[in-house]
């Protein structure tokens, strides 16, 4: 632990302290052998009348353990012994003679909940196994190269026989190989901080440096990173800057005031979540959750974060007739500065559903630094074409070719996420109109167009085999579908599409670069067939996309190309491996010179109706 002095208290009101952690929170101290020899508690509380050290070691005893302030609002206590793995809490008397019982904000581990007390934890034991990963893949930038994220929530995503969750050693022995089969590049895991409430699934948390002991220990939880950066996943982070939850032992009224809120209760009460809005232009809040990024990049290793509701740190209260939050805004691009000057290939993901521009252009050009933003326009236009009814499509076109209108706008990522399949909202299975066989066409379909789109991707787990129900956070994922050769088939394909993207530059090379892209027909409203081509940076492979949105097969469809010479079909949807009707291209084709969307050559294919086709040019 740091010694504190006035200049960490002026970094720490100024938003700069990017290290906070290494000052507050609880320590374990060594002599020269190495021996643990006493245990230093610190807290920023400033307005508290007095602080008590409680816990299982003072059997919770109000003045055992007096915490003296060295600092206007800076509170510690050193204990002579060795605290390990002992339960503790802060009773704060506040100003107003209030008595709070808080866990402490920068404790690195919890007690499992029911319990809230936080709990002594050491940061130094794991011995890190990634050193190449660290060098090498950590350090390759992401923009030409393919990005496909699996999200997961760790408690449901499989469970043990007695419906007990796995540990995060076990995960790793698990989703880690299923990971790497289906040709996925990062996980995303949906919020490990430690939090109070299962439903809330981590995104109303209590302890933000401490990951959630439902899982496991600190080691197991580096051990799961160590292993997936050993097999060449990069691990990211969904993380909440914006709110936190209102539980009485948590950061909100940390102290008796609204130490890391905002004051005003109009921008403050964050209704449609029950939580409330943290004031992000706070130095001391600024100081809170930028060294918290910095510790999961440094401490466990992490590859980056996905930022929830960034709109409601954009906007007051995410809506933009309340105007624009300047302080919001001055935090994102703190806190894009500081993680990038720490590692520079770090993934800062905005799920933003606002347009507000620019938030992924650099800090110089008045943007606001994050490298990638989800595409939460384009994928509900895209799933409100999909639901449509087939017969009625070609009135809702236009639903289906609007994203590629401002694709390159933003560095895009394209997600099916876990929002898309609970409350009610269906499964992206059950979401598709038809028969059981028309869903898993148009299923097939809406994914393969996902693939071949500008920009990176994700898929929230259970999309990958086409659950039928939509997500419970309570179960694990309906496995057994897989016995169904429909739903195992659709397995493979996601599979065969993870590894096209990666085997083909075209498809990753020039996601948000506008040369990449070239329509053929976007505006086919009558038959419902969509054609493009994406290039790869050089421009010297060409793969041509088709889509047939509509339940009509087309045995000679023409379709106009810019290359002439021979094009092999490299995937289909219809094809009989993916439960398709084998409606396919087998041999290599040849184009004509024959007119056809206003190009000189053109080929005729074979087009099964809602069925994607990838077509290779081959010189």
């Amino acid at each position: 632990m740091k010694p504190f002095t006035k200049e960490t208290l002026y970094y720490l009101h100024n938003g700069e302290l990017k290290d906070a952690y290494v000052y507050f929170g609880a320590h374990l101290l060594k002599d020269e052998s190495g021996e643990i020899q006493e245990t230093r508690f610190r807290v920023y509380a400033p307005n508290a009348n007095r602080i008590d050290l409680v816990g299982d070691f003072n059997d919770y005893r109000l003045g055992a353990h007096p915490m003296q302030e060295i600092f206007d609002g800076v509170f510690e206590i050193c204990v002579p012994e060795n605290l390990r793995g002992c339960a503790y809490k802060y009773a704060i008397e506040a100003s107003s003679g209030e008595r709070l019982y808080k866990s402490d904000p920068y404790a690195f581990y919890s007690a499992l909940r029911p319990k809230t007390p936080s709990i002594v934890a050491n940061l130094d034991n794991y011995r890190w196994n990634d050193k190449t990963y660290m060098e090498t893949t950590r350090n390759v930038p992401p923009y030409d190269k393919q990005v496909s994220v699996y999200e997961v929530h760790l408690g449901s995503w499989m469970r043990k026989p007695d419906g007990s969750v796995h540990d995060y050693r076990e995960l790793a022995e698990r989703l880690l190989p299923y990971v790497l089969e289906h040709g996925f590049t990062h996980i995303e895991l949906m919020p490990v901080v430690e939090h109070p409430f299962d439903k809330s699934w981590g995104y109303q948390g209590t302890g933000y440096f401490s990951v959630t002991s439902r899982y496991g220990s600190v080691d197991d939880f580096k051990h799961f990173v160590d292993a997936c950066h050993r097999a060449g996943i990069r691990v990211l982070l969904d993380w909440v800057p914006g709110h936190v939850c209102k539980d009485e032992h948590g950061l909100y009224r940390f102290d008796g005031d609204f130490l890391y809120e905002y004051s005003d209760e109009d921008i403050r009460e964050n209704a449609v979540w029950g939580t409330a809005n943290l004031d992000l232009g706070k130095g001391e809040t600024q100081s809170f959750l930028i060294s918290n990024a910095l510790f999961y990049l440094k401490e466990y290793h992490i590859d980056g974060f996905r930022l929830d509701a960034v709109s409601n740190i954009i906007y007051y209260l995410g809506d933009s007739s309340r105007g624009v939050n300047e302080r919001g805004l001055e935090f994102l691009r703190k806190l894009s500065q500081a993680v990038f000057a720490y590692h520079p290939q770090a993934l800062l993901v905005a799920e933003d559903s606002s347009a507000f521009p620019k938030v992924t252009h650099p800090l110089e050009s008045g943007g606001l630094g994050f490298n990638y933003k989800w595409n939460m326009g384009g994928m509900n236009d895209t799933l409100e074409f999909f639901q449509t009814p087939h017969f009625v499509r070609k009135d809702h076109h236009g639903k289906l070719t609007f994203s590629l209108m401002y694709a390159f706008s933003e560095n895009f990522m394209l997600p099916f996420s876990h929002d898309e399949v609970v409350h009610g909202k269906k499964s992206l299975l059950a979401k598709m109109p038809g028969d059981y066989a028309q869903k898993f066409r148009d299923a097939r379909t809406l994914l393969g167009y996902m693939f071949t789109h500008p920009g990176k991707t994700l898929l929230f787990m259970g999309n990958e085999f086409a659950q039928f129900e939509e997500w419970k956070d309570y179960r694990e994922l309906d496995w057994s579908l897989l016995q169904y050769p429909l739903h195992d088939s659709f397995k493979r394909y996601v599979r065969d599409w993870n590894m096209t993207v990666r085997s083909e530059a075209a498809l990753h090379e020039t996601d948000h670069d506008p040369r990449g892209f070239e329509w053929i027909d976007a505006d086919n409203t009558t038959e419902g067939i969509v054609s493009f081509m994406r290039f790869d940076k050089r421009r010297e492979e060409t793969i041509v996309v088709i889509l047939n949105v509509i339940d009509r097969h087309h045995e000679n469809l023409p379709v106009g190309v810019m290359r002439p010479g021979k094009y092999r079909e490299i995937i289909n949807s219809d094809q009989d491996i993916y439960s398709g009707g084998h409606f396919v291209n087998e041999t290599p084709l040849f184009t004509k010179e024959e007119e056809a969307n206003g190009r000189n050559h053109s080929l005729r294919i074979r087009m099964a109706g809602l069925s994607i086709a990838l077509l290779k040019w081959e010189g």
